[in-house]
């Protein structure tokens, strides 16, 4: 959700990328149900780090501990700040809403102070 979230809200100035070292596979059709609601959604899929480690990133934000543990290190030196949010993955619909506010509330004000100020 972080991905579409941020490629909405700051369209234009920031790209945005996510990817895991063990994605489900497939977006939750909850996850894009509030990308939906959001206009945030574009075609999304579930990525492995392994398809967007080459891309030249000026920030790496990592959202679950198990990944804060396991990032991988970036060919450049690649900024990486650990923001913890519980993944709502396998729980209600009303979990990825409150990952949508927390996302905009703890997330994209840090990805503008690191790369627009």
């Amino acid at each position: 959700m972080a991905e579409g979230l941020i490629n909405k809200y700051l369209k234009n100035k920031v790209k945005a990328y996510s990817a895991g070292s063990n994605p489900a596979g497939s977006v939750n059709p909850n996850a894009k149900k509030v990308l939906l609601k959001e206009d945030a959604w574009e075609d999304y899929y579930s990525k492995n780090i392994d398809e967007i480690i080459d891309i030249d990133f000026d920030l790496v934000i990592t959202v679950c501990d198990n990944a804060k543990k396991s990032c991988p290190i970036f060919p450049k030196k690649t900024k990486v700040i650990h923001i913890p949010l519980e993944d709502p993955d396998k729980k209600p619909y009303e979990e990825f809403l409150k990952t949508k506010e927390l996302i905009k509330q703890k997330i994209i004000p840090v990805v503008k102070k690191e790369l627009l100020n």
